[in-house]
């Protein structure tokens, strides 16, 4: 009993320890001192209200992508296309708000735009999924097809049909009437709804993989979908399943984003969360208990690296090579130290 405990925090001292050594050794090699960056990630990120509230907002729409690839990776699905879901949620959004306001009152087109944008992101990745199991396609592939497809949507819908008054332009679509904009805490620029649906989302999944026979299901096709196909369980339909709900997630982050952050549709509307929920996934070591705080940290490195070029006169994407670095010195410290557990039992 003793032992299950101790491994996992030693293991995990052990992995946080390297990362954090490794990282350290990194900034020194390109001559910037390691501590003044630590002080100017955590000022730049959790340094005021303001700060905090930007970081949430960051956060909401990661956990949102995260919790969607839970599904999908417990079944070894790659769900790349992510990215492309959180605009095909956007879209969906974005329409039922051009397409139902004024006509409709405000609350009715809200919760409209809140189920196009699902039900957009959920068949976006589904066709993913139906190119997967009845053409044969590699999802990597697809998903990263369908990205480049959403991508040119959305450019297409902003100088096309979509474009402002009179002008087109990269800034994206006219912004939508304050009716239409998620509600905010006076001086706390977050959604309190948003918020709440990104928390709501994580504790169902948990839920659905702890409580449920899909959560059952979705372990034991990925950990042998010979044999689940032997007890009578459907490998196609719970692939499509899991992308669907991957999808209907990454939908809602981009539900979240033009309603609540940008207030219209623009070109990079989703902000590569995408793919930054892939590493996350991949750092929590494909279980949900570590996301929202894994989320929380790569949150924190995006909103603090803004710092970086004002004071140190360093890139922002640091904050990108500390991410990358991250997961993958934690994937080789992290095997490396099971496959020395296993070898001692």
């Amino acid at each position: 009993m003793k032992d299950k405990v101790l491994k996992p925090i030693t293991r995990w001292f052990i992995v946080i320890g390297s990362v954090f050594v490794i990282i350290t050794l990194l900034l020194y090699a390109i001559k910037v001192n390691p501590f003044e960056v630590y002080k100017l990630l955590i000022e730049g990120s959790l340094g005021s209200k303001y700060r905090i509230a930007r970081v949430l907002n960051v956060w909401i729409p990661l956990v949102l992508c995260s919790c969607g690839l839970l599904y999908t990776f417990s079944l070894g699905l790659w769900n790349i296309g992510i990215e492309g879901q959180i605009m095909l949620g956007a879209i969906g959004a974005t329409a039922a708000f051009k397409w139902f306001y004024p006509s409709f009152p405000s609350l009715y087109v809200m919760v409209l735009g809140f189920l196009f944008a699902i039900i957009a992101g959920g068949l976006w990745a589904l066709f993913a999924g139906i190119l997967k199991t009845k053409g044969g396609v590699n999802e990597i592939f697809a998903g990263l097809g369908l990205n480049f497809v959403a991508q040119g949507l959305i450019l297409w819908l902003i100088f096309g049909p979509w474009k402002r008054p009179g002008i087109a332009s990269m800034s994206g679509t006219e912004p939508f009437n304050r009716h239409l904009w998620l509600s905010t805490l006076k001086g706390f620029r977050v959604s309190p709804v948003a918020l709440a649906i990104a928390v709501s989302v994580f504790i169902a999944t948990v839920f659905i993989f702890k409580y449920t026979k899909w959560g059952l299901f979705f372990k034991a096709i990925g950990d042998n979908p010979t044999a689940g196909t032997l007890f009578g369980i459907s490998v196609n339909k719970y692939s499509l399943f899991a992308m669907f709900l991957a999808g209907a997630c990454a939908g809602i982050a981009g539900f979240f984003q033009t309603a609540g952050v940008y207030h219209r549709l623009i070109p990079a509307i989703s902000s590569n969360y995408g793919y930054l929920a892939l590493l996350i996934v991949m750092l929590a070591n494909f279980s949900y208990w570590p996301v929202p705080f894994i989320a929380f940290f790569f949150a924190c490195l995006n909103v603090g690296s803004i710092q970086l070029p004002m004071v140190l006169n360093i890139d922002s994407s640091l904050s990108g090579i500390i991410q990358g670095l991250s997961v993958l010195v934690f994937l080789c410290v992290y095997n490396f130290q099971k496959l020395k557990e296993n070898s001692l039992e």
